[in-house]
């Protein structure tokens, strides 16, 4: 078996997360937290539309972690992130965070929204 070193760049991925909480980078942040290549940061939850807009043109797509449970987007937030050009994706916060972390080691442009557990 052969195993390969993982290297994200200067990209920063989930590397843990439990109730109310996710840790990134060394860091624990509390809350719903944004993620892609640019950065994290603290995330204002579904009804922080500009923060997910503004990702416009540097993701391709959004992985919306809905919690445990994975529930429906808001329409008006689905919309207006198909509307810049966004894809969505909307699963639980683990699946979530591990699908961001394949995505990020694969160079992609890809962002993640999640809610805490």
């Amino acid at each position: 078996m052969q195993l390969n070193e993982i290297n994200f760049g200067d990209a920063q991925p989930v590397e843990g997360y439990g109730p109310g909480f996710f840790r990134i980078g060394g860091q624990v942040i509390q809350g719903p937290v944004l993620c892609h290549p640019g950065g994290v940061a603290a995330w204002g939850g579904l009804e922080d539309l500009d923060a997910l807009a503004a990702l416009a043109g540097k993701i391709d797509v959004l992985l919306v972690g809905m919690g445990e449970e994975i529930a429906p987007l808001p329409d008006t937030l689905r919309q207006r992130l198909e509307a810049a050009g966004v894809g969505v994706d909307v699963m639980g916060t683990g699946p979530a965070a591990r699908t961001y972390n394949v995505l990020l080691a694969e160079g992609r442009r890809i962002g993640a929204a999640l809610l805490p557990v």
